[in-house]
């Protein structure tokens, strides 16, 4: 494995994934009307078909709350650290556990810090507690699932396991945001906030682990540090 250099690109995509989530962050603060109005167009006619349909609502409720919900999501990335410890790769280790973590306090510290509203419903179809953005879901899928395919990449994985990772990823993560969404607990911009916030911070994640990476084996002297 060689990570001393850093994907083409890394540090710009982190940038730009990191405005436009403190964009959208401003928006939501001011209360935009523009895009609260947009919100709410789309969650109330999902809300009447959930209500229309609850065979399919019990499917989104079993997808969230099982599947796709953020501890399902935590004990993934448990599996992706154990395996790199077991093959004594502790500072890639250290760096998925370090990322985790901050995505976890992130999205902690925009909910308390906005305490947006849920959307009310006078009939709901599921519950959800604390502030609505970011969506924790959406965020915790987006970092366990960048990480897995940056994981992936780091190692030389065959081309096809990337692929069948990166189509998984995608229907995980879209389909997440879709449940949420679905089931009225967020409104479309928590959900692209999750998604925004979790992909800029596994941005930075690729984009710096290389100075992480050299500075660890600099640091090392007796050479039975593996990367």
């Amino acid at each position: 494995m060689q990570p001393q250099t850093r994907p083409p690109h890394a540090l710009r995509i982190a940038a730009v994934l990191s405005v436009l989530s403190l964009v959208l962050l401003a928006l939501v603060a001011a209360r935009w009307g523009p895009l609260t109005g947009a919100d709410r167009d789309v969650v109330v006619p999902l809300h009447r078909i959930a209500l229309d349909h609850p065979g399919w609502t019990r499917t989104n409720r079993v997808l969230t709350d099982w599947i796709w919900d953020p501890w399902t999501m935590r004990a993934m990335t448990a599996v992706i650290v154990l395996w790199l410890l077991l093959r004594r790769e502790r500072t890639p280790a250290l760096w998925v556990v370090a990322t985790a973590a901050a995505g976890t306090a992130l999205q902690q510290g925009v909910k308390a810090l906005l305490d947006r509203p849920r959307p009310h419903w006078a009939n709901p179809v599921d519950s959800a507690h604390y502030a609505a953005f970011p969506s924790g879901h959406a965020l915790t899928a987006t970092v366990t699932f960048g990480l897995l395919l940056w994981m992936l990449k780091l190692h030389g994985a065959p081309a096809p396991w990337q692929r069948l990772a990166t189509a998984v990823a995608a229907v995980s993560v879209l389909g997440v945001g879709f449940t949420r969404l679905y089931l009225g607990v967020h409104w479309p911009t928590d959900i692209l906030g999750g998604w925004l916030l979790g992909a800029a911070l596994v941005a930075w994640a690729v984009a710096t682990y290389p100075v992480i990476h050299r500075a660890e084996r600099k640091s090392s002297s007796d050479g039975r540090v593996r990367p």
